[in-house]
């Protein structure tokens, strides 16, 4: 924090920046919380994944690392893995398809080509105010994967305010991506 900020007349928010965020963690700060995230310079805390959550995940990593062993590609899938958005942001998505999976640190954005948020409880956030964070940082695709309504919810064209060009899929079919060549899902074991 070595800039100088304007003189500030009227009380307003401070936006963390990455750095600060690991500090915070690395100090223990949120080790009350199951999971936290840098959002937009906010700090967001989720509570404890539940079983429903969490086969659906897990099913979704299975399928694609299968699938991506099928296509020639350098894309591996990581499962709970921070994503570096320069400034403000440190998501950790459900699921990363990233082609720099080794190293150390944060997954850096440039290497991600989908993410997959898996939502049981956090749907209408995901939809909209990680879609738009998402579509900012130039992601190429983008899945929400509705648990209670059993619907994968397809994103991509990614622009200002969010993404494009969307389809929703029930939970049982071939989902295929639309920014990488060749990847289909199957979903009938979700």
């Amino acid at each position: 924090m070595t800039e100088l900020s304007p003189l500030a007349t009227v009380p307003h928010p401070v936006k963390l920046r990455i750095e600060d965020f690991v500090l915070l963690d690395q100090a223990g700060a949120f080790s009350d919380y199951a999971k936290s995230e840098l959002i937009e310079g906010e700090i967001l805390v989720m509570n404890a994944q539940h079983r429903p959550h969490a086969r659906v995940k897990t099913r979704l990593i299975i399928a694609f690392a299968g699938a991506l062993r099928g296509i020639d590609t350098s894309l591996e899938v990581l499962g709970e893995a921070s994503v570096a958005i320069p400034g403000h942001s440190l998501p950790e998505p459900d699921i990363v398809l990233t082609s720099e999976p080794q190293g150390s640190g944060f997954i850096p954005l440039p290497s991600v080509a989908l993410v997959v948020e898996v939502a049981d409880t956090t749907l209408a956030h995901d939809l909209q105010r990680k879609a738009r964070l998402y579509a900012r940082a130039a992601i190429a695709e983008y899945w929400v994967a509705d648990v209670e309504g059993r619907i994968l919810h397809q994103l991509w064209m990614p622009e200002t305010e969010g993404y494009a060009a969307n389809r929703q899929w029930p939970f049982g079919g071939c989902v295929r991506a639309e920014t990488i060549d060749g990847l289909a899902i199957d979903t009938s074991s979700l």
